[in-house]
């Protein structure tokens, strides 16, 4: 029986075609610069983006890392939301590596951060703060996606106060997708874009950072500080090149699966709002009581998610929507047995 794994798009297989050309790349050394396939990868991105360069790093964790890194010094300070990737489940790698403070703001029901909230939290030119230098916004925040008139006003202000202005963008496409949008009507507000290649888009490993070019070589000196220099890495590229060309337009069909997958929960009694899905994601709550209890009859039946009193299904390019048939029927099974 085929396991369906709901717990995160980071589970992704790499299909057949990225095997392939994972096989046949043509290699380099990429600490000098001299791996055409990672430079093809990175060349893509740009274009894509509409930005001047772009890094090919290890993860996302990394990539906002090295933002943060490269845009601020020590004893500076971005702004982020409170539940921001690059804030809660970073290992506050920017504090313990780079000297940089975070401002965390809450983050509004639709996934953006109160831009009032965000004036009110940047500091005055003053030596007993730290000097806020960088807003970080999300794109997809747990599944939903920022409003472009939304980004227009965030560039706006960071352009008033003198902020840079850093996309954590793991699941740009996501976003572009359920917008109906190019990649870039998004990134043209931002200075830097971190974007993840190993989540919906099927990659095995790595993400990139875009920006202009004098940010992209900062950020490669951080990139080899920080053990990230990569050799013969277009091996991985290769993959990364099939997921950007060919795995961006079916994401619309993980949205669909989410969409399919919210109604018929919510037809069995969960409590799920199929009208908030708008990506990949749905969450639903239930009793903690009940949580280990559905974890557990699921896993039984081949199939696993993850969470507490909030659980977060992820969809993604190895679940269909028999697969998604198959996990509604179980759930269903479950409510029955209560």
């Amino acid at each position: 029986m085929k396991t369906i794994d709901l717990r995160s798009d980071t589970v992704t297989r790499p299909c057949p075609a990225m095997r392939a050309a994972m096989a046949a790349a043509e290699v380099g050394d990429d600490v000098y610069g001299e791996d055409p396939t990672v430079n093809r990868l990175e060349a893509l991105a740009a274009g894509m983006l509409g930005t001047e360069a772009a890094l090919f790093v290890t993860s996302g964790t990394q990539s906002n890392l090295l933002a943060i890194m490269t845009h601020c010094g020590r004893g500076d300070e971005y702004i982020a939301g409170q539940t921001a990737h690059c804030y809660r489940f970073e290992g506050g790698g920017a504090a313990v590596l780079g000297g940089v403070q975070p401002q965390p703001v809450d983050v509004e029901p639709d996934g953006t951060i109160d831009l009032v909230k965000v004036a009110a939290a940047i500091k005055p030119d003053d030596p007993h703060f730290a000097r806020t230098r960088l807003l970080c916004l999300e794109n997809t925040q747990a599944g939903r996606v920022l409003p472009l008139d939304y980004l227009a006003r965030a560039r706006t202000l960071a352009r008033e106060r003198g902020l840079a202005l850093h996309l954590d963008g793991a699941r740009l496409f996501n976003a572009a997708v359920a917008l109906g949008a190019e990649a870039r009507e998004i990134t043209d507000h931002f200075d830097s874009v971190s974007v993840c290649l190993s989540k919906g888009l099927g990659a095995p490993v790595g993400s990139l950072l875009c920006g202009s070019r004098g940010f992209v070589a900062e950020a490669r000196r951080w990139r080899k500080v920080l053990g990230g220099g990569m050799r013969q890495a277009g091996i991985l590229a290769a993959a990364g090149i099939v997921a950007l060309t060919e795995n961006v337009a079916r994401l619309a069909e993980d949205h669909a699966n989410a969409r399919r997958l919210a109604e018929g929960l919510a037809s069995i009694g969960f409590d799920v709002d199929p009208a908030s899905v708008q990506t990949n994601m749905v969450f639903l709550s239930i009793p903690p009581e009940r949580t280990e209890a559905l974890t557990t009859f699921l896993r039984d039946r081949g199939i696993l998610i993850a969470g507490r009193e909030r659980i977060r299904l992820v969809t993604h390019r190895d679940v269909t929507s028999a697969d998604i048939d198959r996990v509604v029927g179980v759930c269903g099974d479950f409510f029955r047995r209560l």
